[in-house]
């Protein structure tokens, strides 16, 4: 199986800082990598040059699409890059509010995207609407009402629904349980979890909640200073640490 996106030896530097050092990352169909590190490891670094809302100093990113055309993402056309955003690729922000149109409706927020991917029927639309309300579990009563006057939880469902109604092939994920409460974080997670899983995706996953990354990722990158410094599967990774810092991750984890 050839990956689904391919970075070779990406390299960014913010003035005296180095964000992202030599990092290679394949991911394939189906996969969902878990990239973990402590604030200024440079894994959102590495999320936004992945997605291409970001460029780098040097190195290659391939995205091969749903037909077999390869996309140099780091040189790609601003209109190019938004299609893709609209078809084979979504993004789930850690604030649920840089996602949604506030002053929207709940229903309105899933049907813009399906608008933008060519849906045109109405009434099509907002059926496919209340199902994926459904999905994140969002009462259909809620469907008119406006995101502002949902909870924390509520929005990050509803961005959720927003992004995986078009059924992209590749979703990024920054924190998307960052800023929430305990109970709602253990939710929201086993909907992703549950989410992706029936739907196939391909996920890159940013955390720094190695509970988070165990649950739902199949590899682990471990990112520290810019660099990749561990990867493997999850379990090997976070079970049997090889590289300090990894262990240092794990044992304040296990301490808590």
């Amino acid at each position: 199986m050839n990956p689904l996106l391919e970075a070779r030896g990406l390299n960014l530097r913010f003035g005296a800082v180095d964000a992202l050092l030599d990092v290679s990352l394949d991911l394939y169909p189906g996969e969902v990598v878990g990239i973990v590190g402590e604030s200024g490891s440079g894994k959102s670094s590495l999320l936004k040059v992945l997605a291409g809302m970001q460029g780098a100093d040097g190195g290659c990113v391939t995205y091969t699409d749903a037909v077999g055309t390869d996309h140099d993402v780091l040189n790609i056309s601003d209109a190019a890059r938004r299609r893709l955003m609209r078809s084979e690729w979504g993004f789930v922000h850690q604030n649920a509010r840089d996602a949604l149109r506030m002053n929207v409706s709940a229903g309105g927020n899933v049907g813009e995207r399906l608008m933008a991917a060519g849906a045109r029927h109405f009434g099509k639309i907002r059926e496919e609407a209340a199902h994926w309300l459904g999905r994140v579990e969002i009462d259909a009563s809620r469907m008119d009402d406006l995101p502002r006057t949902f909870s924390g939880g509520m929005q990050q469902r509803l961005q959720i629904a927003r992004t995986l109604v078009t059924r992209p092939r590749l979703v990024f994920m920054d924190e998307p349980t960052g800023g929430l409460d305990v109970s709602v974080q253990a939710k929201l997670l086993d909907l992703i979890r549950s989410l992706v899983a029936d739907l196939g995706l391909a996920v890159l996953l940013v955390t720094h909640d190695i509970a988070a990354a165990r649950l739902l990722s199949h590899r682990i990158v471990v990112m520290r200073h810019g660099r990749i410094v561990e990867e493997g599967l999850t379990d090997r990774v976070l079970d049997d640490p090889q590289h300090p810092y990894t262990q240092l991750l794990v044992s304040s984890v296990l301490a808590a």
